[in-house]
């Protein structure tokens, strides 16, 4: 088993900046890649950005636009994201999450396990 503990998140205003961490327990040796999702309400599970574990290959979703920057310490077995010029339609709660597999980086069914989630919410 492979236990998430999110932190940060909330309020920021347009054009801000808000970094996301996540702690990874447990079997942490048997991850391949973590990464964040994110889902707005009424809307569907939206791929946000992933790292390879062990190589550090970066991978970030099309609307991330330079925006964000994943980093992870695997010594620490810690994960960030930087998020930079926000957007009110960053809005969502965001989740990180941890993969076993190789499959496609950018689908959330290819992930095992899940952190309990932090509300982000982007003001005009």
């Amino acid at each position: 088993q492979v236990q998430l503990v999110e932190a940060g998140g909330g309020l920021v205003q347009a054009g801000g900046s808000l970094r996301l961490s996540c702690a990874a327990s447990g079997r942490t040796l048997s991850m391949s890649r973590m990464g964040w999702f994110r889902q707005a309400p009424g809307k569907e599970r939206e791929f946000v950005a992933a790292v390879n574990w062990s190589a550090g290959t970066p991978y970030y979703g099309d609307f991330v636009q330079g925006r964000f920057t994943i980093s992870r310490d695997n010594a620490k077995n810690t994960l960030s994201l930087q998020m930079n010029d926000l957007k009110p339609e960053d809005t969502a709660v965001y989740y990180c999450a941890a993969s076993t597999k190789w499959e496609i980086v950018s689908i959330g069914l290819n992930y095992d396990y899940w952190g309990q989630g932090n509300q982000v919410t982007v003001s005009s």
